[in-house]
């Protein structure tokens, strides 16, 4: 059974996604249910995913708690809280004890987006990581290739956390540069507490002209540095529609990974996500 280890669902009559600017993104202003993904996913082969948080905002977590509680398809939820406040432990704990809150595997914030690079090794957002591991949850890192060596420097003051770095790190496949992604990548793999996602590549490239070719070199680098027993695939979706449809992107990946044993495979498209989340 395939695990789609990163997806995103949203209502826009609930909440706006601030985040959909630009006549690029347009394409994704409009809903994306449960709804939505499941017939596709279920047409590729995809019996469990990873629902993942995409806005800073308190209330999500809980809404998708709640859909997992309620959808077969949702096997886990890496939400959101804010990482600085002093009871963050507390609020794990509450976010628990809510409908769905078993499904709860992970946190998430949009380093990517401010303006510190060197936000997770800040005194309170290390308290807060601290609190992520004493929970059992496993912590997401959705960065750009800048913010790496961060990354690295955080996952190696917490070596009892384990860090998953959502799309690679977003590699700048549309140019086709490798440096200084691939070292900062290595860097990062170099530590035992440390995953990655495959994923998100599609829409790193060039959205309307790529080929599995331009993704190569980024999930090679990454299947070498990690291994498959710590790279999981994810899609991206609904993200990914702006370059791919659902099941091209598993195809996609698939073609990239063919070289690999069934065992190895198995571990990209279902082990490692099912161990390092606890689905």
């Amino acid at each position: 059974m395939t695990v789609d280890a990163h997806h995103h669902v949203w209502d826009l009559s609930v909440r706006d996604q601030d985040w959909i600017t630009g006549d690029e993104l347009q394409p994704l202003r409009r809903d994306f249910t449960l709804a939505d993904l499941a017939p596709e996913a279920y047409a590729a082969g995809v019996g469990r995913t990873v629902l993942v948080q995409t806005v800073t905002v308190a209330e999500e977590t809980p809404e998708f708690l709640a859909l997992a509680a309620g959808h077969d398809l949702v096997a886990g939820v890496v939400g959101w809280t804010d990482l600085t406040r002093p009871d963050v432990g507390d609020e794990l704990a509450r976010l628990r004890e809510l409908p769905g809150g078993a499904h709860l595997k992970g946190v998430r914030h949009q380093v990517q987006t401010g303006p510190d690079p060197e936000w997770l090794l800040r005194p309170d957002v290390r308290r807060g990581l601290a609190a992520v591991a004493a929970a059992g949850l496993v912590y997401d890192l959705v960065v750009l290739p800048r913010q790496l060596p961060a990354c690295a420097r955080a996952a190696a003051r917490h070596p009892g956390l384990t860090f998953v770095l959502d799309h690679l790190g977003k590699p700048p496949v549309a140019s086709g540069a490798r440096e200084p992604w691939e070292s900062d990548l290595r860097a990062l793999a170099a530590l035992p507490n440390t995953v990655a996602k495959l994923s998100g590549l599609v829409t790193e490239a060039d959205p309307a002209d790529w080929t599995p070719a331009d993704l190569r070199p980024y999930a090679e680098t990454a299947l070498d540095a990690f291994g498959p027993h710590r790279l999981m695939f994810g899609s991206d979706w609904p993200v990914c529609t702006l370059a791919a449809r659902y099941g091209q992107v598993l195809d996609t990946a698939r073609q990239l990974t063919g070289h690999l044993s069934a065992d190895e495979s198995a571990q990209v498209f279902e082990t490692t996500a099912t161990r390092v989340y606890g689905l």
